[in-house]
């Protein structure tokens, strides 16, 4: 009786534990302050990601670089002649998005898929 008690809380925990954090994953994007650019989940490259909201921090760390971020739904960047960091919302749908630095965008650029 009370290992079937204790599962069944452990499945209601399992199921509302995620609901109760409400916030969405965080992604990190990075320009500069050589010529890189990268968006990442958890330290690792984005190449891949669930549809759905996700908040998005981004260290500009150059003055002659932006971070742009397009995509089905999504067009956000950061300003060329600015150094900081800005922090986004954004709801990804499936389909492709890029990130590039507009000044720079045949070197520095990045794509991953959103399904």
């Amino acid at each position: 009786m009370k290992i079937a008690v204790l599962a069944a809380v452990a499945g209601v925990l399992a199921v509302v534990a995620p609901a109760a954090n409400g916030a969405p994953p965080t992604l990190k994007g990075t320009v500069g302050p050589g010529f890189t650019i990268t968006l990442t989940k958890g330290g690792t490259k984005v190449t891949k990601l669930k549809a759905g909201p996700y908040k998005i921090v981004v260290s500009d760390r150059a003055d002659f670089h932006d971070f742009h971020l397009r995509g089905p739904g999504v067009n956000k960047s950061t300003p060329v002649e600015w150094k900081g960091t800005s922090t986004w919302t954004v709801k990804l749908r499936a389909g492709k998005y890029t990130y590039v630095c507009d000044p720079h965008a045949s070197a520095m650029k990045g794509s991953f898929r959103v399904t």
